[in-house]
């Protein structure tokens, strides 16, 4: 047996879990960033708004859930928990798309006291592109997991689909080594045919 056969092939969907995990952290984080800087026409930024501000932490509420949702699905192969995952990507997507995308760029009245009658565009910032990435990661990597069956969910984890095989290697050793104590001459022989001997 050559030892390409030996090793065992490295699979992409092992990737799964860091990708859920990495795109909740960055959807996470997001929460605590700028969202928008409202700017007037030629002038400085006289405002800006964190994407906590505008969705109340639901987007790290979401972000929180995935992960739990995700360890239980890798420890208990759960393919309701792997579903749970997609289902928060795709909300966190849908408040993205829904809520912040249509207002970027746009130009209005800031609705502030000592702003009054001031016209500015909201120009994206950092939050804006983080929750981005970081909904439609974990859309997509959560959707992704979510098609998968229990056993290939549950082979995700660490030393997942290797403690099968160990024990069928195991099996056969120990099968062999009865057998061949039954066959070997220098066994010794039972009681009853030495007295029958005699």
């Amino acid at each position: 047996m050559s030892d390409n056969a030996a090793r065992p092939r490295f699979r992409v969907e092992r990737l799964l879990p860091l990708a859920c995990i990495l795109a909740a952290a960055v959807l996470f984080a997001s929460e605590f960033m700028t969202a928008f800087e409202f700017t007037p026409p030629g002038a400085e930024a006289l405002a800006d708004q964190s994407n906590a501000d505008r969705h109340s932490y639901a987007q790290a509420v979401l972000a929180v859930f995935a992960v739990v949702s995700l360890f239980v699905a890798i420890s208990a192969g759960s393919k309701p928990a792997a579903t749970a995952v997609a289902a928060c990507g795709v909300i966190a997507l849908m408040i993205f798309l829904v809520g912040d995308l249509p207002d970027a760029n746009n130009v209005g009245t800031l609705d502030d006291a000592d702003q009054t009658f001031r016209t500015a565009e909201a120009v994206p910032q950092s939050g804006f592109w983080m929750q981005l990435i970081g909904a439609l990661g974990l859309a997509v990597s959560g959707v992704a997991l979510a098609t998968m069956s229990s056993a290939q969910i549950a082979a995700l984890g660490p030393g997942g689909g290797r403690r099968p095989k160990e024990r069928r290697r195991r099996e056969p050793e120990n099968g062999g080594e009865k057998q061949a104590d039954r066959g070997n001459p220098a066994s010794p022989a039972p009681t009853g045919a030495k007295s029958e001997s005699g």
